[in-house]
Formats: C-alpha cells, sequence, structure tokens
C-alpha cells in the first residue's frame, strides 16, 4: 500500500512540475508573464544598454545601500589605480568592522589582492584601505563616488563611506543652511551604476573578471600573511546568464542587492533596496528571479536605427538672404539625418511600438554654418523620447550683402549688353 502511494505522489509531483513549466513556457512565449510580489521595499529592473527601466517598485526612495557601495569602490579604483600600486594599511583601515579581512596598520598589499578582498567577501577594511591610496582620504574619495554617481546620471544618491557601513553627513546648502544626509541612493541610481560597471566603463572587463571569479588567493607584500577569498555570489550559479552582482547589509539598510544577467542578447539589471531583514536572507534571491524571468519573458531586442523614416526629413530647405553664383537664383540646402554610431538597441515590451516623427524647419535665413541642426527625428513609446537624431545642413551660407548685389548686377547686365552688341 505505501509503494502504491509512494507511486501515486511520485506521479502527482511529476505531473504539477510538468505543467508548471508549461504554463511557464507558454507566458514566456506570449509575452504574458507580470512581477507577482516582491519582498523589497525598493525595485528597479533596468535594460542595461539604454538604461530604460523596464520595471520599479518605489524606484525613487532614497534609503541606504549597505555593501553594495563597493561596486562603485570597486570601478573608481580600476579607473584611477594601477592593479600592481601597492597599499599601505592606515590604523583607520585596520579598525574596520566586520566584515574584515583583518589587515594591520603599516601592512602594504597590492591593489589587486585588496579588490578581490572586498568584491568577493566584502571586507570593509579593504575598501577604506583602497579609498585612501586612490583619494587620499576617505572624504576626498567619497567626492569622487559622488562626482562619479553624477555623471553616470544618479539624482539621488549620496555616498559618504566606501564600505556601504551606515553613516550621515551634515552639508549647506546654497541658502547657508546645514542639511542631514545619509549614505544612501535609490534602486533606480544603483541599477544605473551597475549599468556603467559592465557596459560603459573602460574597466568593464576586468570589474567582470574580479566579480565573477570563485576564489582567490594572495599574500601582503612581505609575504607573512596569506589569505583566501570566496565569491558568496549565489546569483551567479542561480540563472543562466548571470553576469555580476554584489551583495549588502546593515541594520539600517536590510538585505540589499544589484545583479546583472545577459541571455539571447539581452542584459538586465536589477537592484534591490530593502529587501528583507534577518531571519530573510534569502528574500533577495527570490526578487532577482521574479524581475529577470519578468524581464526574459516579456521584452525583446529590437534595432531602432532600422525603423523605416519619413521622407520628409531629406528635402532640401529654401536659404532666404543667401548668397548664390546668379541674381536670381534662389538658395537651398542639402540636409542629412545624424549617422547612427552604433546599432541603437533597446529592449521593448512584446506589445510596445516605436513611434517615430520628424520635424524640419521649412525655411532657413542666411547666415547658416555647415553642421547647423535644422531639425530631428524623435524616437518615441507612449510619448516618452527614447532617441533622437539630429538633422543637419551638409553645407554654409553666406548672407548676401552690398558688394554681393552690386557684384551680381554687374555680372547680369552687362553679360546682357555684350550678348545684345553682338
Amino acid at each position: 500500500m505505501k509503494r502504491i502511494f509512494a507511486c501515486i505522489l511520485w506521479i502527482a509531483v511529476c505531473l504539477c512540475t510538468f505543467f508548471e513549466s508549461a504554463a511557464v513556457c507558454y507566458a514566456q512565449e506570449n509575452g504574458t508573464t507580470e512581477v507577482k510580489k516582491l519582498y523589497a521595499r525598493s525595485a528597479v529592473l533596468m535594460d542595461a544598454d539604454s538604461g530604460r527601466v523596464l520595471f520599479e517598485k518605489n524606484g525613487d526612495d532614497i534609503l541606504p545601500m549597505a555593501s553594495t557601495t563597493k561596486i562603485m569602490t570597486c570601478i573608481l579604483a580600476l579607473e584611477h589605480g594601477d592593479l600592481a600600486d601597492i597599499v599601505e594599511v592606515s590604523e583607520y583601515a585596520a579598525s574596520m568592522p566586520d566584515v574584515q579581512l583583518n589587515i594591520r596598520m603599516g601592512e602594504t598589499y597590492y591593489l589587486k589582492d585588496l579588490l578581490y578582498s572586498m568584491m568577493l567577501e566584502s571586507h570593509n577594511d579593504s575598501a577604506v584601505a583602497i579609498a585612501e591610496h586612490i583619494g587620499g582620504s576617505v572624504e576626498a574619495f567619497a567626492e569622487m563616488m559622488n562626482q562619479k554617481a553624477a555623471e553616470i546620471g544618479c539624482k539621488n544618491t549620496c555616498f559618504i563611506t566606501p564600505n556601504g557601513l551606515d553613516a550621515q553627513v551634515s552639508i549647506q546648502n546654497a541658502e547657508g543652511k546645514n542639511t542631514t544626509h545619509i549614505h544612501s541612493t535609490t534602486a533606480k541610481d544603483l541599477a544605473s551604476i551597475m549599468s556603467y560597471c559592465i557596459k560603459k566603463s573602460p574597466r568593464k572587463d576586468v570589474f567582470l573578471e574580479i566579480t565573477r571569479t570563485p576564489s582567490y588567493s594572495f599574500s601582503d607584500i612581505k609575504n607573512t600573511r596569506s589569505f583566501s577569498c570566496n565569491n558568496h555570489n549565489a546569483f551567479l550559479q542561480m540563472m543562466e546568464g548571470a553576469l555580476t552582482g554584489k551583495t549588502g547589509f546593515t541594520g539600517k539598510a536590510g538585505y540589499c542587492y544589484v545583479g546583472a544577467l545577459e541571455r539571447d542578447g539581452k542584459t538586465f539589471v536589477a537592484a534591490l533596496l530593502a529587501c528583507g531583514w534577518p531571519n530573510h536572507k534569502t528574500y533577495k534571491w527570490s526578487d532577482m528571479r521574479e524581475l529577470m524571468d519578468y524581464g526574459l519573458s516579456n521584452y525583446h531586442k529590437a534595432d531602432l536605427s532600422a525603423e523605416p523614416l519619413d521622407d520628409a526629413w531629406c528635402a532640401k530647405i529654401p536659404v532666404v538672404n543667401a548668397k548664390t553664383d546668379h541674381l536670381f537664383e534662389d538658395a537651398a540646402a542639402e540636409v542629412c539625418l545624424e549617422d547612427a554610431k552604433e546599432v541603437h538597441s533597446l529592449l521593448l515590451k512584446n506589445d510596445e511600438k516605436i513611434s517615430v516623427t520628424c520635424t524640419v524647419k521649412k525655411v532657413l535665413e542666411a547666415p547658416i554654418e555647415e553642421n547647423t541642426v535644422v531639425g530631428s527625428v524623435l524616437y518615441s513609446i507612449d510619448g516618452d523620447v527614447i532617441w533622437e537624431r539630429k538633422i543637419r545642413t551638409k553645407e554654409s551660407f553666406e548672407e548676401k550683402n552690398y558688394i554681393w548685389y552690386l557684384k551680381r548686377i554687374c555680372d547680369t547686365y552687362l553679360d546682357i549688353n555684350l550678348k545684345n552688341s553682338l
């Protein structure tokens, strides 16, 4: 009887698995899946190539981000330092709380080794040693972090520490009033930083190499102490195409995560803030799978530069008051569409359509310089412009003056008189 019951149970499990897989496949093929439930207080799914937000839950909420901070520390160190740099440990760096490598004041390490320590094991002391080496001080390095965040396009990020430990600072505004800011970001800004790290940074390949390494061993410069680091990023083994990621946790921030996945030519970045507190360490993995499955099921890659255009943009534009070779000749400007320097692609939801509109000036007035913008081609989704290509003049036109009129009149009427006399 027990065997029969066990057999029935096994068949039931197999059938449930089959129908669940079939349902998922149908949903993926038909683009019908939606994000069902997220534990994170704030979350964003982003197209890493275009920076377009595909899904968000309170994506602009300002929250502490814990050790996800270290992706910015890492990319700055890679862009401003050399992996062979020798880093000397300060007393302050050695005093950092757990999680730590337990480096000691006065010891020296290669920058490369400390980067692996920071990104694989999330060591706080290594992060401070790196920051002091690159910026001269933690405060100066924080300025570099904030400047880089602004360059990337972050709107609501405030870096204070290089390791993500909770901190606050008083900043004087334009009116002379002091306002308190905490070490914080938004899910949208954090996703933008990760997108930069893996797509746009000149050191993106090294960043990926470090953050994807399963384990790494090294010693201090004098070879007196040896260390081994293991990568604790479970996401790398969780989903096919997982590229990179960084965990984080503090008492104020809760569990945080930012990670990237690449599959079928599509690259997604997901950022999670305040995704549970102990004992809910695994919530972030559930949310990551939910967001990535949603992106894979509902979005396809589209090449905007292949969209058909209205021929109106390429017509010559009359130029009034422009010099020509003959007195009664009219001038007209040839125009050209700004080249797409590379394939401009982005992820579109399966039911989304691209709207292309051309706007070009009907008349120009001299003087006109070559390469003057006279219109644009706008690519939009639901009224939001996602790409703009400029329409420019191919040549310049000088303005008519008295000398030009005198010369053209002489040329025209002298030529007529000569012909009549003959």
